[in-house]
């Protein structure tokens, strides 16, 4: 009998303790709507924690805005406020990423325009940013720099100077700089041929 029996206060305790488990989960509050003033605020903090484009940005402040046409023309006075200000300015920030970017942490040109196109920062401001960055660079050179702060060394086979290849295309070097140091490596003519067609297929993509 008492092996049989069942306990529905016990099977009630079971559920509750279950249903109180999943609350914190369900129950997800929005983010406080940040008034005009405290917009800006906000917007201040932000960009004293770390530069970021305007779009970066403007995507911060729609989260703590009015989810409405009111809450729009407010992120961009803001923005008005903040570029006034100078506290907001692309061309500088570009100018300053694709600086960081080659000399740091010695990525290719194509990176970086990669990077800066991804977090909304206009063609013409990414060129004109790029441009001067990388005038004088040499990109054998920074390509072979970027294989040191990596510790790669020489590779030993196909496989080996494939892994270098694509890092190094992810890395955003050309396609000559990176044949120029796989070549130096004494990387054999039917590896780099293989090679190149799987970087064409890549950019094709």
């Amino acid at each position: 009998m008492t092996g049989g029996s069942k306990n529905p206060q016990g099977s009630s305790s079971r559920r509750s303790f279950c249903y109180a488990l999943r609350m914190p989960f369900s129950g997800a509050r929005r983010r406080r709507v940040l008034t005009d003033v405290e917009l800006y605020e906000y917007a201040v903090g932000c960009l004293a924690r770390k530069m970021r484009t305007v779009a970066e940005l403007k995507r911060l402040l729609r989260l703590r805005a009015e989810p409405n046409e009111d809450g729009a023309l407010t992120v961009e006075a803001v923005i008005a406020k903040l570029k006034e200000q100078k506290y907001l300015n692309d061309s500088r920030y570009a100018a300053s990423y694709s600086q960081y970017r080659q000399s740091n942490e010695k990525f290719g040109r194509r990176r970086v325009v990669t990077d800066l196109k991804a977090k909304g920062v206009h063609n013409e401001v990414i060129q004109q940013a790029v441009d001067a960055t990388y005038e004088n660079v040499n990109e054998e050179q920074l390509a072979r720099q970027f294989l040191q702060r990596k510790r790669l060394k020489k590779p030993q086979n196909e496989r080996e100077s494939a892994r270098v290849f694509r890092m190094l295309v992810r890395a955003g070097f050309c396609q000559v700089a990176i044949f120029k140091v796989l070549k130096r490596w004494d990387v054999g003519d039917e590896v780099l041929t293989a090679l190149s067609s799987e970087g064409e297929e890549s950019v094709s993509e």
